[in-house]
């Protein structure tokens, strides 16, 4: 069997996936098809799954590779970097939509979807621990100090909630999600700042306008 040279195993995955629209069912079969010699392939990965998981944190790494090309990402507030992130990751995504639609939108049950996330899970919320050990930092009382694993925590399950929105999402260059995520990011700074909830509302008018043109 003639391996290819340094085969992207990656690439040749998600490939696979969408060409044959199931995922690989073994190791041996998926070498042979793509002409890889299994000791390759296993120099990089121990399972067919480990790839599964891989590819969403290849997903995040290629975003803040965007993300610190940029020269004035640093200087950027907390805000602006972390709707810096959602823009460039959904961007991420969206070359890979087909993908990430089969991927999360399959008939594999919700445990086993959310596994697959798993490495995307820690490195994100390693991200937003930053940004708020950053925010606690410039709290002069202890009080208003907030749990950074808590509020990660928190960020996660906003960034879920985006891409189940995203995933669903109809609209000409996808410009509602843009919007949940605007309104999202503001909602989740003004409570980590302790500021009104003018924007909570806004955000409730609309989802319930979405929830009801849909109806």
């Amino acid at each position: 069997m003639a391996a290819t040279k340094s085969p992207d195993i990656l690439s040749l995955y998600m490939d696979s996936v969408l060409e044959h629209e199931k995922y690989p069912l073994s190791v041996y079969k998926f070498c042979k098809t793509n002409e890889i010699e299994e000791q390759d392939f296993y120099k990089k990965y121990a399972s067919l799954d480990t790839i599964k998981h891989h590819v969403w944190q290849v997903f995040f790494e290629n975003t803040m590779q965007v993300l610190h090309k940029n020269d004035g990402y640093a200087a950027m507030t907390r805000k602006d970097r972390l709707l810096t992130f959602y823009f460039t990751f959904f961007e991420v995504l969206l070359l890979n939509r087909s993908y990430v639609l089969f991927s999360l939108k399959g008939s594999e049950s919700p445990m086993t979807v959310m596994g697959q996330l798993k490495q995307l899970r820690s490195s994100f919320k390693a991200f937003t621990m930053e940004l708020i050990e950053e925010g606690n930092d410039d709290k002069t009382l202890s009080l208003a100090k907030h749990p950074v694993g808590l509020f990660s925590e928190a960020a996660w399950s906003q960034l879920l909630f985006i891409l189940k929105f995203w995933l669903d999402d109809t609209s000409p260059a996808f410009e509602k999600t843009d919007a949940a995520i605007e309104k999202s990011i503001t909602v989740a700074f003004d409570v980590f700042d302790n500021t009104q909830l003018e924007a909570l509302v806004d955000l409730g008018k609309f989802l319930w306008k979405e929830k009801i043109s849909k109806n």
